[in-house]
């Protein structure tokens, strides 16, 4: 064993570090020759505190945040917080949409749903849509609104703005830009408002035979007439003929929001010849104008039909609600949740991620227990 202890005499720091040599070589004979005196004792219990402290204070720190973890050392993964409970409150505020769907909202006329599911009016409707759809029981008008047209502005911008009428927008225009569609246009998602009846050559503020735009709430606002403007370029893009959809549909340019109203005999709203049954024209434009849609590639990569009617007669309904969409959970899935145009107005706000949630929207529940997979 090597030897490291030399003679006494020496000063006492180097007998210190000689005690401490022959400690950790193995030779603790060295501390009996060395420590003889009381006043060497002193000095080494006062060197000992020195360096237990030191050793204490470096085996306490704490390492810094984001220092890198020993060789084999295995650190659990944080906690995750809890998932919320299920609840029936309103969903957040959307923020973006999951995916680009093509949105089909088709608005029917005046008939309560009672009016249409078993009714031999209504064989397309109920043997062919209802059983590869999803419907909902109990869909309403918001809550005293009538006629038309405030249902129709509802379900554009979550309100009536006080109008309890049918009077066109020359009377009934509205300033505000906290619409549906002027969101979709600051977040660059197209729209288009697909009308029976009109030429395309101008903006359709007026009645013309079968078409009345109190069935078009897009022409109530300002910001897409620019002001009661016929020759608007920025309406006459946006609200055209219905048949053009066909060919939008074949050449897949379609826009992603499509607003679709027949005209007053085929959306059940007047009794019309030849066949003079409301409900019977309605059902006959559908099963005549939805295949296009639902054969389309457009339906096919995700896109979704919304069937409603503007308003319960006699009442606020209820009346009806269809959903056609691949993500629908279909086969004749049914609810009775209580929903109104708000319901859809949320519905369409989500699907597409455009905020603020304009009026009734932002306190109503949402279509998705009628879907597998939503927005």
């Amino acid at each position: 064993m090597r030897r490291i202890c030399r003679a006494p005499g020496r000063g006492t720091f180097r007998r210190w570090s000689r005690f401490f040599h022959c400690r950790f070589e193995g030779e603790s004979i060295c501390m009996y020759h060395r420590l003889q005196s009381p006043s060497q004792f002193h000095h080494l219990w006062i060197v000992l505190a020195i360096i237990s402290a030191i050793l204490l204070a470096s085996c306490s720190t704490t390492p810094t945040t984001g220092a890198p973890t020993p060789v084999g050392t295995h650190m659990s993964p944080p906690t995750p917080p809890p998932h919320p409970a299920a609840t029936s409150a309103p969903l957040p505020t959307p923020t973006s949409p999951s995916i680009a769907r093509t949105i089909f909202l088709i608005l029917m006329e005046n008939h309560n749903w009672s009016d249409i599911k078993n009714s031999p009016s209504a064989p397309y409707i109920n043997n062919t849509l209802l059983p590869m759809a999803s419907y909902a029981e109990q869909y309403y008008n918001p809550p005293g609104i009538h006629p038309s047209e405030p249902n129709y502005l509802w379900l554009e911008a979550g309100t009536n703005f006080g109008i309890f009428n049918d009077a066109p927008p020359s009377a009934n225009h509205q300033k505000t830009t906290h619409h549906l569609t002027t969101l979709l246009d600051r977040a660059h998602i197209s729209w288009k408002s697909y009308q029976e009846g009109i030429s395309g050559a101008v903006c359709p503020l007026t009645n013309n035979g079968l078409y009345a735009p109190k069935h078009n709430p897009m022409v109530f606002f300002d910001d897409v007439t620019s002001t009661n403007v016929p020759n608007s370029a920025y309406c006459i893009a946006h609200v055209r003929p219905f048949p053009e959809l066909a060919t939008d549909l074949q050449k897949h340019t379609v826009a992603r929001y499509n607003f679709i109203t027949p005209n007053v005999c085929d959306d059940m709203h007047d009794t019309c010849a030849p066949l003079n049954d409301s409900v019977k024209q309605g059902d006959t434009w559908l099963a005549q104008h939805l295949p296009p849609i639902l054969n389309s590639q457009a339906y096919k990569d995700g896109g979704i039909v919304f069937i409603t009617w503007d308003e319960g007669e006699g009442g606020d309904g209820p009346i009806g609600m269809i959903v056609l969409s691949p993500d629908a959970k279909g086969a004749g899935y049914s609810n009775t949740i209580h929903y109104t145009h708000s319901s859809t107005l949320r519905t369409l706000q989500e699907i597409f991620g455009v905020t603020p949630l304009l009026g009734g929207a932002t306190t109503a529940i949402d279509l998705r227990d009628l879907f597998k997979t939503f927005p």
